[in-house]
């Protein structure tokens, strides 16, 4: 995953067009900029509504707030090293020194691991609310929330932690922050990382939907499910279309890593593909905001409330700000009066 972001700064790839290297610097600060104020204003706002919501109701978030609040905050630590990468991209070369290499592939790497760890245990909470809802009430699972939250970085960690460990910069003709590990190990890890921070939690996501699915098509048949979907088939869709957009973003650069492994992709195409599928992996953390918008129907009306609220807010600035409002728009009007009392 982090590492394509990494790579693609390396003279050893191969060389370049000129004209295409021209392009890509041309580009890709623009794409990345517009990725990254896009996420944060996007993110920012999530976190507003939800936040919101606690102390609307002075109760603790439910647990799919909880969890969508650990999601955001996963997105906005990866927002926070697209600068970097933007900057190598651009100058050629690494330009922050060794700390910053491992620790910005670090980073990279936990984030997305925590971000797929995340819709793991949304899609398994909200199984157990839709399927077991009275064990999920009985277990007080909305509790414990919190400290899932927590513990899905461990994991994350740990899958980043070679990053951290072996990463280290080349110098040849510039300094760059590239590959940390032998063939065999890179490869070896790369299967790991893609077994356990990928497609081990994918596969639990599709499970737990696909339960929800049967369970949903059976009560149905049953007759009772208008009200079930009522309050859960929303959210669910949600959830999925969440995971969907996930997987097909990272997925070009899990399959170009074992490319680039393989020697299949080489040169000139592997630095351009790598970007490519760099900049669809990063707009991650900007399309999960628009996907809550338009799916849910709650997080649309707590974003139009809050609309509301600013724009009374910026109505009412002016009221009792005398350089606001200027003098001509109260004086004629007193003087007006004053005249024709005078008459009378």
């Amino acid at each position: 995953m982090e590492s394509l972001g990494q790579q693609v700064n390396s003279s050893s790839l191969g060389p370049i067009n000129k004209a295409d290297e021209a392009l890509i610097k041309a580009f890709v600060p623009i794409l990345d900029g517009l990725i990254l104020v896009t996420g944060l204003v996007g993110q920012t706002l999530v976190i507003i509504v939800l936040t919101g919501r606690r102390r609307k109701k002075n109760q603790p978030p439910h647990g799919t707030d909880t969890l969508l609040l650990g999601l955001s905050a996963a997105d906005l630590l990866l927002l926070l090293c697209l600068p970097f990468h933007t900057s190598a991209i651009t100058l050629g070369f690494w330009p922050f020194g060794s700390f910053l290499c491992k620790a910005i592939s670090f980073l990279g790497v936990a984030c997305s691991a925590a971000s797929v760890f995340t819709l793991a245990a949304l899609a398994v909470t909200r199984y157990l609310t839709v399927v077991h809802p009275t064990w999920a009430y009985r277990s007080r699972l909305h509790r414990h929330i919190k400290l899932i939250v927590a513990l899905l970085w461990v994991p994350a960690a740990a899958l980043a932690a070679p990053q951290f460990a072996f990463r280290t910069v080349t110098a040849s003709s510039a300094v760059y922050c590239f590959a940390f590990l032998s063939d065999f190990s890179q490869l070896v890890y790369s299967i790991a990382l893609f077994l356990f921070g990928f497609a081990l939690p994918l596969g639990i996501i599709v499970l737990m939907y696909a339960k929800i699915y049967c369970f949903l098509r059976h009560a149905r048949l049953l007759g009772i499910a208008p009200q079930l979907e009522r309050y859960h088939s929303q959210v669910t869709h949600t959830s999925a279309l969440l995971v969907l957009v996930f997987t097909l973003l990272w997925l070009p650069s899990y399959a170009l890593m074992f490319s680039l492994i393989g020697g299949t992709v080489i040169g000139s195409s592997y630095k351009t593909i790598a970007i490519l599928a760099r900049l669809l992996a990063s707009s991650v953390a900007a399309v999960n905001p628009v996907l809550y918008g338009f799916m849910s129907q709650k997080f649309r009306q707590d974003l139009l409330e809050l609309g509301r609220k600013l724009w009374a807010w910026c109505k009412s600035c002016p009221i009792g700000c005398p350089d606001v409002m200027g003098r001509d728009t109260v004086q004629p009007f007193e003087l007006d009066t004053t005249s024709e009392s005078g008459q009378n």
